[in-house]
């Protein structure tokens, strides 16, 4: 599968969610299930929202990562899910900075803050 192809089935929530259970990481479900109550989201909302910003807002040191590990990887697929959701986590968990009433969610054209 395509890396375009594979961000495509996990903005959907179902998919994405089937994609989670399919990891087989119990910590990381934990983290995904805790950290999307706090953003009133199931974990599969959550899946797909964390792919979507990575592909909007990820650095280019972050896709280098992933290049490389998907170079190495056995299962690409499972490669760049792990890698994307703690990537998600990680920026969820950091402290929001301080904006001059702009969105915080990144995207910069939230319907909003229209």
């Amino acid at each position: 599968m395509q890396l375009g192809a594979l961000l495509t089935r996990l903005s959907d929530e179902n998919d994405a969610a089937v994609a989670l259970d399919a990891l087989g990481d119990v910590v990381l479900l934990a983290q995904i299930q805790e950290m999307g109550a706090q953003h009133d989201e199931t974990p599969g909302e959550y899946v797909a929202n964390a792919s979507r910003r990575y592909a909007a807002q990820a650095g280019d040191e972050d896709w280098l990562a992933l290049m490389t590990a998907i170079e190495r990887a056995d299962d690409p697929a499972r490669v760049v899910l792990g890698k994307m959701l703690r990537w998600a986590l990680a920026s969820d968990a950091a402290p929001a900075p301080a904006t001059s009433g702009g969105c915080s969610c990144g995207s910069g054209g939230c319907d909003d803050h229209r």
